[in-house]
């Protein structure tokens, strides 16, 4: 299948134009690598899931960069987090835009060092799955507008969605668009693989208690996020309960929608609703 073309592709350009380093951040299988290396295909890059690139980082950063000139796209950079410190070396002595491109799939760990070595000099994106624009390849990129000229702009190029169950099981991530693999397989390989190695990692839980919080995260999809239920079903506590959910949220698996009220106080004390960013993960 041919590259799908996403919606956000000329704000990412504007945005490296504009800025001496430009960070892409969103959870793992969304395409960011694949999206920056078909925009920016003359950028070197180095992909720091390599330990070897990554090493060589860590020893010999000066070495490294003789190695890999600029303009440069690191992926995966939290994996080696400590170069950071040397990229804010570099774009603050000097004045050329969009020397670096950094991608990286854990928004907490990336902004943590985003914050300490490159406050200022960074712009920051996040990437979500596809939408239904993108899968069905609808060009039509504009905000919503409640007007009958939007509208019409819109209708041009409407398209029917049929199969409708079939896009809800794969979800958003484009490696199910691209070759034929069933969505059960994938998204059972990416729970195993990501979700419960990755994650599970940062919140220190055994695999079973980690699978039986997901679960009951997962029946939740869309309702009120009530912490106490879930800590009940899994058996844990519910302050270990919120950081669980809070790791999930900045990892990109979850979004929490706050609701909506006039009123700052009223928004902060109702209660908000929980959703998988990708329905398919949610369905599995």
């Amino acid at each position: 299948m041919e590259y799908i073309k996403r919606a956000i592709t000329p704000v990412i350009q504007d945005r490296v134009s504009a800025s001496k380093c430009f960070f892409l951040v969103g959870a793992r299988q969304v395409g960011k690598s694949t999206l920056l290396k078909h925009i920016f295909p003359a950028y070197n890059r180095a992909d720091f899931d390599d330990r070897l690139t990554r090493l060589q980082a860590r020893e010999e950063p000066r070495l490294f960069f003789l190695n890999n000139p600029r303009p440069l796209f690191i992926d995966e950079v939290l994996k080696e987090s400590s170069i950071l410190e040397e990229i804010k070396l570099i774009v603050d002595e000097s004045e050329t835009r969009g020397e670096f491109i950094l991608s990286g799939s854990q928004k907490l760990e990336l902004m943590k060092g985003m914050s300490e070595s490159l406050a200022g000099r960074v712009s920051v994106m996040e990437l979500s799955g596809l939408s239904l624009r993108e899968i069905k390849g609808v060009d039509f990129n504009r905000h919503f507008v409640p007007t009958a000229e939007y509208l019409q702009e819109r209708e041009k190029e409407l398209k029917t969605y049929d199969h409708i169950w079939e896009i809800i099981h794969k979800g958003s991530y484009p490696e199910l668009y691209d070759v034929s693999r069933d969505w059960q397989d994938y998204y059972s390989s990416y729970v195993s693989t990501y979700l419960e190695r990755d994650i599970n990692e940062l919140i220190s839980a055994d695999s079973l208690t980690f699978t039986k919080f997901m679960t009951a995260v997962a029946a939740r999809t869309g309702e009120m996020l009530n912490y106490a239920n879930i800590a009940s079903e899994t058996g844990v506590s519910e302050p270990t309960i919120k950081k669980w959910i809070s790791m999930l949220e900045r990892t990109e698996i979850v979004y929490i929608l706050q609701p909506y009220s006039s009123n700052a106080l009223s928004r902060a004390v109702k209660t908000p609703k929980i959703y998988f960013r990708t329905q398919g993960l949610h369905v599995t």
